[in-house]
């Protein structure tokens, strides 16, 4: 910056004022202290700015994982909002244990990141009311932690579920079935609780919640519900990684869809309208999820003031109708 101001004939202060927009200067000014930064291939250190300013321009990202698209997809968002307000981020995951998810989120406080966005680990009491976060901007999304504090960004899983449910029931499906993936995980037990509803509305039994973790587990089950004396007609599935673990087993089972058991899921996924059947769904507003979450999180940054009172967003979710449930049986496999 020195070098920059002698070149210019000016002092380091008036380029720290062009190049921050702190404070006003004259154009003649402000054109000499471009020139010399062109001249000079000059590029403000980004570490000793955030020293100055006690701020890194950088925010974390904890997810459980990446093998589940969703988690990938959310991060994604993020990681688009915080490019356009001129922020690096850091991307970590957590593998569901809260104990990692500490340590990876006090490492990232450590190197000074401004604000947390995090999809909270289903395994283990979250730390986040600890000391070492009390200064730090933290926005959960997907799931939420309890605390006075935190911003949270939700989808309607109870009414998603509720909605996929009631529609089978109108094809006149009487025994449903649930398959979710862990009865840990706040969003496929407010999936089961709206598959439960719709299910006591309209006076049928509810099953159990169905845990199906691996290929083989799921299979086994699948193999074990259809054995049985009243066997059920329709499944519906808790998320996509459950999906693809049933997909698996009524294929290796030689079940076809709809016509031995109609299937619907809780998640999009990839190639779901190209499949045969193709897979009707309960659609979560993925990039949206990831975006209101950032831009509740920048909101916080720019406000200042980590004591604030979090607010809770609920995104509503949509439903795709396609073939697996049993509705368009002659639409042709490619038809939009």
């Amino acid at each position: 910056m020195r070098d920059v101001a002698k070149l210019a004939g000016v002092g380091t202060m008036t380029v720290s004022r062009v190049l921050n927009s702190s404070a006003p200067v004259t154009e003649e000014t402000r054109n000499r202290v471009h020139q010399a930064v062109r001249q000079l291939n000059y590029t403000p250190d980004p570490v000793a700015r955030s020293l100055r300013q006690a701020r890194s321009r950088s925010i974390g990202i904890i997810v459980p994982n990446f093998y589940d698209p969703f988690f990938a997809t959310c991060a994604h968002a993020i990681g688009l909002v915080a490019k356009k307000h001129q922020y690096s981020v850091s991307v970590t995951t957590s593998d569901e244990d809260a104990g990692a998810e500490f340590t990876e989120a006090n490492l990232m406080v450590l190197n000074h990141v401004d604000g947390l966005a995090v999809i909270p680990a289903a395994l283990g009491k979250s730390r986040f009311d600890r000391p070492e976060f009390h200064s730090t901007h933290i926005v959960t999304l997907d799931r939420p932690i309890h605390g006075h504090r935190f911003n949270s960004v939700l989808v309607e899983n109870r009414e998603g579920a509720n909605v996929a449910v009631k529609h089978l029931i109108w094809h006149g499906h009487t025994r449903i079935c649930y398959l979710g993936l862990s009865e840990k995980l706040y969003t496929l037990n407010e999936r089961y609780e709206g598959y439960k509803k719709a299910m006591q509305q309209a006076g049928l039994s509810p099953d159990q919640h169905l845990t199906c973790s691996t290929e083989e587990e799921t299979c086994a089950l699948i193999e074990q519900a259809l054995s049985d004396r009243r066997p059920p007609t329709a499944v519906f599935i808790g998320n996509n990684l459950v999906m693809r673990n049933a997909l698996h087993a009524f294929s290796k089972l030689n079940i076809t869809i709809p016509k031995d058991v109609a299937v619907v899921g809780f998640d999009d996924f990839e190639m779901a309208d190209i499949f045969n059947p193709s897979i009707t769904v309960v659609r979560q507003p993925t990039l949206e999820l990831g975006r209101v979450a950032a831009e509740l999180l920048f909101s916080r940054l720019e406000n200042k003031n980590v004591s604030l009172v979090g607010q809770q967003i609920v995104l509503a979710c949509e439903f795709v109708v396609r073939q697996s449930c049993g509705c368009n049986p002659h639409k042709p496999l490619f038809a939009r």
